[in-house]
C-alpha cells in the first residue's frame, strides 16, 4: 500500500506542470465543495461582498455614501456604507441568513427565498471601500446569470482564483532539493480548513490567505533554499502573490512586509547579493512598488466615515486585555470556525492541526541555529501580539472587531519556516522524517474532511441534530452525500504528492555544500548538468545523498 502511494506521488510530481495541474484540480474541488455546500450568505459579510462584486462588474467602482445603523460586536453606530444601483433582489441578501446564523441549533432551511425583482434600486454594501480588482474577477458571472445560480458562480470564481495561487505554492515547495516532502507538508499545514473555506466564499479574505501562502513559500525558497535555475520563476510567483496580497485587503501590505522581514532573517549567507543582481528582481520590485502606491492612494481616497459610539469603559488597556485573553479563540478561528463564526470545527480538526504545527515548531527550535530559533520564537510572539497591537490601535474608532482569519495570511509563515529549517538542519540519519510526514499528511486530510462534514451537518440539521443527517432539513445543490464524498476524496488525494521521494528532477542541479567538489557527495558534475532526467533506478548512483529518505 505504501509503495503504491509512493509511486502515485512520484507520478503526480513527474513534471512541474503535472503537479500544478493535479494540485489545482484538487484544491478547486475542495474550495468548490465549500462553495456548493455552504448556504448563500452563510459566511462573514458575504452579502456585502456579493453586492460589491455585482456592482463592480457593472462598472460601479464607487458609489454614494450611505449611513446605515448597525450593532457590531455589541457596539452601536452609524456605519458608512456605499450605495450602488442593482436589481432589487440584491437587497434581500443582508437578511437572508439571519434566521440561522448565530443560532447553531437551527438548520439553514429557515432562510426565505431570494426575490426575483429586476427593478433597479440603491443597495448599500459595507465592502464599497475595498479595492475593486478582486470583485471584478468574481463578479462578472452576475452579468450572465441572475439569482442564486449567479451567486454560486461568483463563489466558484473565487475558488478558481485561490486554487491557482495554492497550486503554485505546491509546485514551489516541490522544487526544494532536500526535504521536499517536508516542504509540501508545510504548505498543506498552512492551508487550514478555514483558509479553504474562505477560498470558496465571495470574500477577499480567501484570496488574501492563498496569496500569503504563495508569498511565504516563494520567499523562503529563494532565501533559504537558493537555486539559480529557479530564481526567476520563484521571483515571479512572489511578485504575483505580492500583487494580490497588497491590493486585495488593506492589511495585505503589512503581511507582505512581515514575510519579507522574516525571510531576510532566515536568508542563507550571500543569497541576497545574488538575488539583487537579477533584472527580474528589480522588475517585480518596481511592480510591487507601484501596487503599494496604488493601494495607499485607494485607501486615502476612501476613508471610513462611520460614527461609532464607543463605550467609555473600552480604553486602550481594556482593549489590549480583552484581545490578549481572546488569543486562543483567534487561533481556533484560523484553523476552523465556520459560518458567521458560529460553527466551530470538531475537536479532531483542532487537535490534528495544533499537533502537527506544534511538532514542526518544536523540532525547528531544537535543530535550528540561533537566527532560525529567533525567527520561530518571533513568529510565535507575533501571532499573539499583532492582534493586540492592531485592535488596540483601532478600538477607539471601530471597537473590538478582530477575527483570527485576519492574521492568517501572515501566520501561515510559522509551519513553512519550521519545515524549511528542518529540511536544512535535520541530520539525514537519526530521525524518521519520512515517517513524520507519512503520519502527518493523512491526519491533516482526516481533520480537513471532518471539518467539512461537521459544518455541512450543522447547516443541514442544526448542531444538535443527528450525527448522520439522513433526514436533512436543508441540502446543498447535488445533496450532502455527493459533496461530502467529493471533499473527502480530494482532501486525501491532495496530500499524496507529499509522499514523493526526494530526488533530483528536471535536470536542475543540487546546490553544493561549501567546499564540496563537483561530481562528489551529490554535487552535480559536468555530466549532471546536461538537463536530462536520470533513468529510473539510476538515481542512487548519480545522486546518492539526495535519494535518501529524510
Amino acid at each position: 500500500m505504501i509503495s503504491a502511494l509512493t509511486r502515485l506521488a512520484d507520478w503526480s510530481a513527474r513534471t512541474p506542470k503535472r503537479l500544478w495541474a493535479v494540485s489545482f484540480v484538487l484544491f478547486f474541488t475542495i474550495a468548490a465543495s465549500w462553495s456548493a455546500a455552504t448556504p448563500l450568505g452563510a459566511s462573514p459579510d458575504e452579502h456585502a461582498h456579493f453586492i460589491r462584486a455585482a456592482a463592480v462588474a457593472r462598472g460601479q467602482i464607487n458609489g454614494s455614501e450611505v449611513m446605515v445603523p448597525h450593532i457590531v460586536a455589541g457596539i452601536k453606530g452609524d456605519f458608512a456604507e456605499t450605495g450602488v444601483q442593482l436589481p432589487e433582489w440584491y437587497s434581500d441578501l443582508p437578511k437572508h441568513h439571519e434566521c440561522y446564523s448565530w443560532h447553531a441549533g437551527t438548520p439553514a432551511s429557515c432562510a426565505p427565498a431570494i426575490g426575483t425583482s429586476d427593478t433597479i434600486v440603491e443597495v448599500p454594501t459595507a465592502a464599497g471601500r475595498y479595492h475593486p480588482a478582486y470583485y471584478l474577477m468574481t463578479g462578472w458571472p452576475s452579468l450572465l446569470v441572475e439569482g442564486t445560480k449567479g451567486l454560486y458562480l461568483m463563489r466558484l470564481m473565487s475558488a478558481l482564483f485561490c486554487s491557482l495561487l495554492l497550486a503554485s505554492a505546491v509546485v514551489t515547495a516541490s522544487e526544494w532539493r532536500r526535504g521536499r516532502s517536508l516542504a509540501l507538508l508545510g504548505v498543506f499545514t498552512a492551508a487550514t480548513p478555514m483558509a479553504l473555506f474562505m477560498a470558496g466564499m465571495v470574500n477577499p479574505s480567501g484570496g488574501e490567505i492563498a496569496a500569503g501562502i504563495l508569498v511565504w513559500t516563494g520567499l523562503l525558497s529563494i532565501l533559504m533554499s537558493p537555486d539559480p535555475h529557479l530564481l526567476n520563476r520563484r521571483l515571479a510567483r512572489v511578485g504575483i502573490g505580492g500583487l494580490v496580497l497588497i491590493n486585495i485587503r488593506p492589511l495585505g501590505l503589512i503581511w507582505f512586509a512581515g514575510a519579507v522581514c522574516f525571510g531576510l532573517l532566515l536568508a542563507e549567507r550571500g543569497v541576497l547579493r545574488s538575488v539583487l543582481r537579477r533584472k527580474a528582481m528589480w522588475l517585480w520590485t518596481g511592480l510591487l512598488g507601484l501596487a503599494t502606491v496604488g493601494a495607499l492612494a485607494w485607501a486615502a481616497a476612501h476613508p471610513d466615515n462611520s460614527v461609532i459610539k464607543i463605550p467609555k469603559y473600552l480604553t486602550t488597556t481594556e482593549a489590549a486585555r480583552r484581545t490578549l485573553g481572546a488569543s486562543e479563540m483567534y487561533v481556533q478561528q484560523m484553523l476552523g470556525y465556520f459560518g458567521w463564526l458560529d460553527t466551530p470545527a470538531p475537536l479532531v480538526t483542532w487537535y490534528v492541526w495544533l499537533g502537527v504545527i506544534a511538532v514542526l515548531t518544536v523540532l525547528g527550535l531544537m535543530y535550528g541555529r540561533k537566527r532560525e530559533t529567533v525567527a520561530l520564537l518571533g513568529m510565535l510572539i507575533a501571532i499573539v501580539i499583532v492582534p493586540v497591537v492592531g485592535q488596540t490601535s483601532q478600538a477607539s474608532k471601530i471597537g473590538l472587531v478582530w477575527q483570527g482569519r485576519y492574521l492568517l495570511p501572515f501566520a501561515v509563515g510559522l509551519p513553512l519556516m519550521a519545515v524549511l529549517i528542518l529540511a536544512r538542519r535535520m541530520p539525514e540519519k537519526g530521525f524518521p522524517l519520512r515517517r513524520l510526514v507519512g503520519y502527518s499528511l493523512p491526519l491533516l486530510a482526516l481533520g480537513n474532511a471532518a471539518a467539512f462534514y461537521w459544518t455541512l451537518r450543522r447547516f443541514a440539521v442544526g448542531i444538535s441534530g443527528p450525527v448522520i443527517p439522513y433526514a436533512a432539513h436543508w441540502a446543498p445543490p447535488g445533496g450532502w452525500v455527493f459533496w461530502t464524498g467529493a471533499y473527502t476524496v480530494a482532501a486525501f488525494a491532495l496530500v499524496v504528492p507529499g509522499l514523493m521521494r526526494d530526488r533530483v528532477a528536471d535536470g536542475t542541479p543540487v546546490l553544493a555544500p561549501p567546499g564540496a567538489l563537483p561530481g562528489t557527495d551529490g554535487v552535480p558534475g559536468p555530466a549532471d548538468l546536461s538537463g536530462s532526467l536520470p533513468e529510473p533506478g539510476a538515481e542512487a548512483h548519480h545522486h546518492p545523498r539526495v535519494t535518501q529518505v529524510h
